[in-house]
This record gives structure tokens, sequence and C-alpha cells, in this order.
């Protein structure tokens, strides 16, 4: 595994396939995909073209960005549309899901976590695990829009207060309210190995 990046060049997106019920969850990925192209960071992500991860590839190809999609082949026609899955600066159809998480690891030089569902939240916590394991140290994010990661962020302090984080040393993913400081966040943490300030999720549990 690339366990360091050398510079930030792509950040990966994890975000649900739906839009939500709340429509700042669709803002802020428009937002976050604006301010990545502004940055000059490619978008690795999913490959939906509806959802929160339609809003952030449509958001980044709009601003002159480049969005780099990875899909198993059984999702095209549930996540996304052929026709418009032609319409990314780049495609990958892989075979199944472990093929596709990782390659967006390898492609992705920092990974950022939108609001979305059951599968947003397993890739992240799979990242996180392997942060956990000593096999990367790339920046990771929760963009907590309006609060959404609350309730995790009290699960993990529980998880840590009953002594179940034990090397919370190699897990720092930062908890971000304001979308528009994501990007410069991970600029600045981008090879540290302590990324401190009120953003550290585990260093404040």
């Amino acid at each position: 595994m690339n366990t360091k990046p050398h510079s930030i060049r792509s950040i990966c997106v994890y975000c649900g396939s739906q839009p939500g019920s709340n429509p700042a969850y669709r803002t802020a990925a428009q937002t976050l995909g604006a301010s990545m192209a502004k940055h000059g960071i490619d978008l690795v992500y999913g490959g939906g073209t509806r959802g929160i991860m339609g809003a952030v590839a449509e958001s980044v190809m709009a601003a002159g960005g480049k969005a780099i999609g990875i899909i198993p082949e059984f999702l095209m026609d549930k996540e996304a549309s052929r026709q418009e899955l032609g319409s990314l600066s780049e495609l990958h159809v892989t075979t199944d899901m472990h093929q596709r998480k990782h390659m967006m690891f390898e492609r992705a030089d920092a990974f950022v976590t939108l609001p979305g569902g059951i599968g947003t939240l397993e890739e992240i916590v799979e990242i996180m695990t392997w942060g956990q394991l000593g096999r990367h140290t790339k920046p990771m994010v929760f963009a907590n829009v309006e609060g959404f990661w609350d309730p995790l962020n009290a699960l993990l302090g529980h998880m840590a207060q009953e002594g179940f984080i034990h090397t919370a040393h190699l897990v720092r993913p930062m908890v971000i309210d304001n979308v528009e400081d994501i990007v410069p966040a991970i600029l600045a943490a981008n090879g540290s190995q302590n990324t401190g300030g009120e953003t550290d999720l585990i260093a404040k549990l």
C-alpha cells in the first residue's frame, strides 16, 4: 500500500448515492467539488452520477477539474447511467467492490467523507482501520455538515473510553463543519504526524 502521499494531487470522496433529506448535503458536495478544482486537486470517487456522488463530480468538472470514477460493473445501472458515466473525466469499471475500494485507495492522496449511508460509513471505517494498523498516514476528514457525523463521533468516544481504540495516535481523522475549510486543512495537514487542533477527532475523545 502507498502509506504516505508526497503531495495532495487527488482526494477520494466517500458519499451517498442518494441526495438525502437535507438540501445542505448536496450544497456541501457542490462546494467541496468547486474547492477541489480551484486547488487543482482531482476527484477520486465511486463513479455514481446520482445523489451526493453526482453533485460532487458535476461540480468538480464544471469548475474545470477532473473526476475519476471507479465503479463495479453491477452498480453501473443502479448508481449511474452508462450515458452519464461517459461524461466523467476518467472511468474505471471493476469486477467487484474489493477491487473498487483498493483502486480508490491507491489513486487517492487523502479522504473526505460527506454524508451518506451504510456503504459510505463502511468505506471510511475501513480506511480508518488501515490507518490504525499503520498501513497509511493519508489525511482523513469527516465533512460534518450540520452535525451529520456527531453520532459517529459519540460512538468513537465511547469506544475509546471503553479501551477499544488502543492506537489512537495512528487514527487522526479531522472533523470539519465548514466545507470551505476542508481542502486547506488537508493541504496543511499533509505530511504531519499530528494534525492537532480542535478538528482532531480521536484526540478529542
